[in-house]
């Protein structure tokens, strides 16, 4: 008996220390064969399912022409790149772009926006890091790089790369933040209904138009907030940018210590007035506060609607508040 026990006991052990479910399950994905997997998406099919465990996918430099799903039940992934600007994750779909075969479902024959995506999460508590995600459609029109539908997301040190629809900031009633990311596009390049957080964020427009369309939901306390950003213009052609417009009625976008360019117009804020919604400007609330930079010299001259902030009106959108006692730094 004595023996059977001892076995018993070794082989209890040898499984604790094979799989201890604290401990993250790390994956790395190499193009050259180095790793577990050679492609992104291989490494997704095999995250197990509704697991409370974090999986890291550590990915190597490489150009990843993948269309991305990460899905519902597959929460707690990071993604993790080697380099952000050799670690790039592309695709070219577009709204319009007849569907492949693959793709083909409810009698639908193109993309759309919400369907253009080169990655798109649905499962909370991700992390995206050291990433370049990029749309190379070009300018045909919608077009999304990064398209969210989760809560708890964190993207930090990102490149997120496209032109008319970059990050489709989608769900209502979640939060994601973005850390020192490198947003580019032409019109409403950040858009949708999120609680998003931006913090030392680089924005360049690539054309004139509109930075942000946010459609925040009725009953919101908070849209899109960006805090310690650079508004910047791809060239000294780029003169005539909005910080943003409404896409939906309730729309909430504010400023906090941006630094504009001077392609930033002094109206600053645009009504996009519209036949389904022709008084969005009266329920919008756009603000800002310590804007500097050429973009704010005429600040003065921003349209009668939007509004300055106080000193006093500060506290209400320290990062605990906006993204309601969720602290991404201390997510693990």
């Amino acid at each position: 008996m004595k023996p059977f026990l001892v076995f018993l006991l070794l082989l209890t052990t040898s499984f604790s220390f094979a799989f201890d479910p604290e401990k993250p399950l790390k994956i790395t994905v190499a193009q050259d064969g180095s790793g577990e997997y050679k492609t992104i998406q291989e490494a997704l099919n095999n995250v197990p399912k509704d697991s409370e465990r974090t999986t890291i996918i550590s990915i190597k430099n490489g150009m990843y022409f993948e269309k991305l799903e990460i899905p519902s039940s597959k929460k707690n992934i990071q993604l993790i790149g080697e380099n952000k600007e050799k670690t790039i994750i592309s695709y070219n779909d577009f709204s319009g772009k007849p569907l492949r075969p693959e793709d083909s479902k409810e009698g639908k024959t193109t993309y759309s926006t919400s369907t253009s995506y080169t990655l798109l999460i649905r499962a909370d508590n991700c992390v995206l890091e050291n990433l370049t995600i990029e749309n190379t459609a070009g300018r045909v029109g919608q077009a999304v790089a990064l398209h969210t539908k989760c809560d708890k997301l964190i993207v930090k040190n990102c490149r997120l790369l496209g032109n008319q629809d970059t990050v489709y900031l989608d769900r209502d009633g979640v939060r994601n933040y973005l850390e020192n990311c490198y947003i580019s596009g032409t019109t409403d390049f950040i858009f949708g209904a999120t609680t998003a957080y931006f913090k030392k964020c680089t924005i360049e427009s690539l054309q004139d138009s509109y930075i942000t369309a946010a459609s925040t939901v009725e009953g919101e306390k908070y849209g899109f907030v960006f805090v310690d950003c650079q508004l910047i213009a791809a060239s000294d052609s780029v003169k005539k940018v909005y910080l943003g417009r409404p896409w939906r009625p309730f729309a909430q976008t504010v400023f906090i210590n941006t630094k504009m360019g001077k392609h930033i117009i002094p109206a600053g804020w645009n009504p996009w007035i519209d036949k389904r919604f022709p008084d969005k400007d009266k329920t919008a609330y756009y603000a800002e506060y310590g804007s500097s930079g050429e973009g704010a010299k005429e600040i003065s001259k921003r349209v009668s609607w939007s509004h300055q902030l106080k000193k006093e009106d500060l506290k209400k959108y320290d990062l605990d508040n906006v993204l309601n006692d969720w602290n991404p730094k201390k997510q693990k």
